[in-house]
């Protein structure tokens, strides 16, 4: 397994998934989202993986406006741009991804 967490560091949901992990043992390696956001080619992964809308904070301030772009082209735009709207926390094994606290989701991929 090749575990990244993408998180940010306030969130309750970003600690539980880093100490799930922890517990069993599963080396992960953490990624600020808030400081280093995710490449092109790692939101493009989780979005293949969840879809763009599961990957949007709806408490997020910017929701209402990211709502209304049309382009689904822009819609990534913003998230690459602004990676403070992304829930957290995203956690990718290769290919597969979650968004959130997904411990039933996890276990499959053990």
């Amino acid at each position: 397994m090749n575990i990244q967490i993408f998180g940010k560091s306030k969130s309750f949901d970003t600690k539980k998934a880093e100490r799930w992990f922890k517990e069993r043992r599963i080396k992960y390696q953490y990624i600020d989202l808030i400081r280093f956001g995710m490449s092109r080619g790692e939101l493009n992964s989780v979005i293949s993986a969840v879809g763009l809308d599961q990957l949007v904070n709806p408490a997020d301030q910017d929701y209402e406006l990211f709502m209304r772009l049309a382009r689904r082209e822009d819609k990534i735009e913003k998230l690459f741009e602004i990676p403070e709207m992304i829930a957290a926390p995203v956690v990718r094994n290769g290919k597969q991804a979650t968004v959130g606290y997904c411990p039933d989701v996890w276990k499959t991929w053990e």
